[in-house]
């Protein structure tokens, strides 16, 4: 499961550096605007190596901002780009929201899965 779910962190992670950096035309528009389709793009790719990265999850989050800013840096010497610090406040901010997400996922689970295990363990009768 885990190799599942760190493909498709760095597919997302591919997807969102060619959309960020490739040109206009080619990069996918929806009713959401520029900020929702950053926002929701960086949810994901911060959820999925959330959860791809358990254990390792802060030390990632800490190089996702900073991988985030050197992204939106390069769109200087990209045609038809531009580097703007509200696009970098989003983009960091949502991916953290993200790896939050899979932090509070996994604490549930990890709490279902106690709380189950202790009920299972119970006396017989």
């Amino acid at each position: 499961m885990s190799i599942l779910v760190r493909s498709i962190a760095w597919l997302l992670a591919a997807a969102v550096t060619f959309a960020t950096l490739g040109p206009p035309g080619l990069r996918p528009h929806s009713d959401l605007g520029q900020d929702g389709e950053h926002a929701l793009a960086f949810i994901l790719v911060g959820l999925a190596f959330g959860l791809a990265y358990p254990r390792r999850r802060l030390r990632i989050a800490a190089a996702s901002v900073v991988l985030i800013g050197v992204l939106e840096l390069m769109q200087f010497w990209a045609p038809g780009r531009h580097a703007r610090l509200a696009d970098f406040l989003v983009d960091a901010l949502t991916a953290c929201f993200g790896f939050a997400i899979a932090a509070a996922a996994d604490w549930a689970m990890t709490r279902l899965r106690n709380s189950a295990a202790l009920t299972s363990e119970g006396p017989a009768e």
